[in-house]
């Protein structure tokens, strides 16, 4: 067997946009249910989901336009 070597925490990118895009919605719509549910109890918790979800946002805004 031959050794096999990989960098971690490299990236492939995604060749299909729409998967990309359909991918960035989904984990856009469960940041915003975790900021949400927390956002009562731990509201820095909530802010932190808030902005994770607001950047995949702007993601998603730049790959349609």
């Amino acid at each position: 067997m031959e050794n096999q070597y990989c960098k971690v925490g490299s990236v492939s990118p995604m060749i299909n946009s729409s998967k990309e895009i359909s991918f960035l919605e989904c984990q856009y719509q469960s940041f915003m249910d975790k900021a949400t549910s927390k956002k009562y109890s731990d509201s820095k918790l909530a802010e932190f989901f808030e902005l994770k979800a607001s950047k995949i946002q702007k993601i998603i805004q730049t790959l349609t336009h």
